[in-house]
């Protein structure tokens, strides 16, 4: 239950980015879903084994290319998905940085609903 109740709320998230910034569409709610699963393969995934071969990248930018690792996931995610649509990468970027944020309080509010008990 936990599960589709995040899958949920992610397809949410990417609903809010397509309303909160230009750059990144999204066509209907079930290219959200779509794009919200592809979105968590990916970054349970790819993303680790992106981490682990930039590390030394990112420890001389001091963690800063973590947001490009980010927003490369967030561009490949578009590119797989034909309900999702970024605009470039910068777009990608910018929407990676929103839908972090959102997915954060989400994390934040789900373990305050559901563990609180």
């Amino acid at each position: 239950m936990k599960f589709i109740l995040k899958w949920l709320c992610s397809a949410a998230a990417l609903l809010a980015v397509a309303y909160l910034y230009a750059g990144v569409q999204v066509t209907s709610f079930q290219g959200a879903l779509i794009a919200a699963a592809v979105l968590g393969v990916l970054n349970t995934l790819v993303r680790p084994l992106l981490v682990l071969l930039t590390l030394p990248v990112t420890v001389v930018t001091l963690g800063l290319f973590l947001f490009v690792i980010n927003a490369l996931m967030f561009w490949a995610a578009a590119s797989l998905v034909s309900g999702l649509n970024v605009s470039g990468f910068g777009a990608a970027l910018i929407g990676s940085l929103i839908y972090s944020v959102l997915q954060l309080a989400i994390e934040f509010v789900l373990a305050r609903l559901l563990f609180d008990k």
